[in-house]
């Protein structure tokens, strides 16, 4: 099989191409044929060795994908060859064939392409899990959702919209505004051109957001958690600025508000119950035709091109790597 391979810890630029054995399943492992792998934030601090949680080189990057299913274990129920899929996985998507475990595969919503669906879990599932069990949101309440137009930041956009809420869609151009807009936000703001925690107050008449969604962090964090209404939350989701902010607590007491830490990986793996309930509820809504994932596709060669479309903050939606660019 191809594979993306991190041989040393470093830029997207020393990643290479490689050829590797295929792997084979043990008795609960499912293998599949990759048609297209989602790119996200975190796999560029891994293969800096940046991440949380550290993987040692040499190891293939990447956590979801979507494709079909090649070969499954004798105990595996799940699924089986020839299904439509996506995996999440702990590294191993960036291939041309993964291995996962059963409990890491559900089958592609009706409706979603392989594209759609290989960057579909880990942005959709960490912005329902923050709005859901995070913030508890609430039909009627404001909510600001910060870099609007990123992966994370879109699909948190669409689910708010879904779940009642008012969005605030904020990002730093107008077509990334425009963006937004077309994924349901109610009203746009341009932080490169207007003060966020003034904007914020006069398009909630003064009173402030009930909830702040932040995968940016940086300077933009503090005036965000200024802007929060009273019992306001606040959720800690990332930092593709690249800034980790230092909040000052007192801006918690004085409002009551909350500072919610986002991490939907380890939660999903502690609540597989609730996690698969999110994922059905999630596939009941792109059936519904509420969520409609957006998705930037790259050939496996153009891997460089990928990567830094997220570290320079210029797409709009996922950015996936097909492998397949003919599959449906």
């Amino acid at each position: 099989m191809q594979a993306l391979v991190c041989e040393q810890y470093g830029p997207p630029e020393r990643l290479r191409i490689l050829e590797l054995d295929d792997p084979e399943p043990s008795d609960r492992d499912v293998v599949i044929d990759v048609v297209a792998a989602g790119v996200n934030f975190p796999d560029i601090l891994a293969i800096a060795g940046k991440y949380q949680v550290k993987t040692p080189p040499p190891f293939v990057p990447g956590n979801e994908a979507a494709g079909v299913v090649a070969r499954v274990g004798g105990d595996v129920s799940c699924c089986r060859p020839g299904d439509r899929v996506l995996v999440n996985t702990r590294g191993g998507a960036f291939a041309s064939q993964c291995l996962a475990r059963e409990d890491c595969v559900t089958r592609i919503p009706p409706g979603l392409s392989f594209e759609q669906a290989a960057g579909f879990s880990i942005t959709y599932g960490t912005s329902y899990h923050a709005l859901k069990q995070g913030a508890g949101l609430q039909a009627g309440e404001s909510v600001v959702v910060l870099g609007a137009a990123g992966g994370v930041g879109s699909a948190a956009v669409e689910i708010a919209s879904a779940m009642g809420a008012r969005v605030i869609a904020a990002a730093s151009s107008a077509d990334k505004l425009e963006f937004a807009r077309q994924c349901g936000a109610d009203e746009l703001l341009n932080y490169s051109e207007q003060p966020l925690k003034e904007s914020i107050r006069d398009l909630t008449d003064g009173e402030g957001a009930d909830v702040i969604y932040d995968p940016v962090g940086g300077n933009l964090a503090e005036l965000a958690l200024r802007a929060t209404a009273w019992h306001g939350r606040y959720l800690v989701v990332g930092f593709a600025s690249g800034e980790i902010p230092a909040l000052p607590a007192n801006l918690a007491l004085l409002k009551e508000a909350s500072i919610i830490g986002v991490w939907w990986g380890p939660w999903a793996t502690r609540n597989p119950g609730l996690q698969q309930q999110n994922m059905a509820e999630l596939g009941e809504l792109c059936s519904a035709g509420k969520l409609v994932p957006q998705a930037s596709s790259f050939a496996l060669r153009d891997f460089v091109d990928a990567f830094a479309a997220i570290s320079g903050r210029r797409v709009l939606g996922k950015v996936v790597i097909s492998f397949d660019a003919d599959g449906e």
